[in-house]
């Protein structure tokens, strides 16, 4: 694919040349000073310059002289291998690796023989040998790199501390699937039981979010209720029932069938 400049000279009284060679072209064979590209992929030419004879039948006679190039082959064009899927979420990569040549040229301006890629684009590569004969560019290796889901949030469908027996739903924003810190894989969950929940969120790419802001829930115990015995007493007569008070606690007192009255009801 190269050319070779041709600078030639006569002297004497020839007037004339012209370039010879057994394949190629010359871009002007009868210029001393002519481009010569060869058709040969690899090897050596004979390039000949001839003079013209300059007295005809004297004893002058035409003059020729002769240079010896050589040509040497391209690399083969390369091949890029890829070290794992060319389609990844954001934070991903992989290594792209050229096949053998003495030195590199990628078409990120790289020179190594392989090159961690990040972002999406598409990838070449060029080689050289040992004579430093560049290769053709490789085919380009396509590298897609999906952006991850917006982290999710959570919406409670009512207040996040209640008393057992209660519960809450917890929602989280939109996504193509869910995974929720109990392995529930549904855009909402019921809860019962206290925790701290949060949720991953996984978009049609496939990628996956970062973990939302957990949401906190609380569920109180409901406080133990007092045993009676079963107590007979006489129309208009009290009894004392009831048993030790728990601080903080507040207490209702009822009975069946009704007319129970209490000195102290709380």
């Amino acid at each position: 694919g190269g050319t070779i400049t041709l600078a030639g000279s006569i002297g004497g009284s020839a007037t004339t040349s012209t370039w010879s060679a057994p394949s190629g072209s010359f871009s002007n064979a009868n210029s001393l000073t002519s481009t010569y590209t060869p058709s040969i992929a690899s090897g050596s030419v004979t390039l000949t310059l001839t003079t013209n004879d300059p007295d005809g039948a004297g004893p002058c006679s035409a003059g020729t002289s002769t240079v010896i190039i050589t040509v040497n082959a391209l690399p083969t064009t390369p091949t890029i291998t890829a070290g794992g899927s060319t389609t990844f979420c954001t934070g991903g990569s992989v290594v792209l690796t050229s096949s053998a040549g003495t030195s590199y040229l990628w078409s990120t301006g790289a020179t190594t023989s392989s090159i961690n890629v990040s972002t999406t684009g598409s990838y070449t590569v060029q080689v050289t040998n040992a004579q430093g004969c560049q290769s053709a560019a490789s085919a380009a290796i396509a590298v897609t790199v999906n952006p991850l889901p917006v982290t999710p949030t959570i919406t409670a469908s009512g207040p996040t501390t209640f008393c057992s027996g209660g519960n809450v739903t917890l929602t989280s924003s939109a996504g193509s699937s869910y995974l929720w810190s109990t392995g529930a894989t549904t855009a909402s969950i019921n809860v019962t039981a206290s925790g701290s929940y949060s949720v991953i969120v996984t978009n049609a790419f496939g990628c996956q979010s970062a973990a939302s802001v957990s949401t906190v829930v609380t569920v109180n115990p409901l406080p133990a209720a007092f045993v009676i015995a079963n107590t007979t007493i006489f129309r208009g007569g009290s009894i004392n029932i009831g048993g030790a008070a728990v601080a903080g606690n507040t207490y209702s007192w009822t009975s069946l069938p009704a007319g129970f009255t209490s000195s102290i009801a709380n």
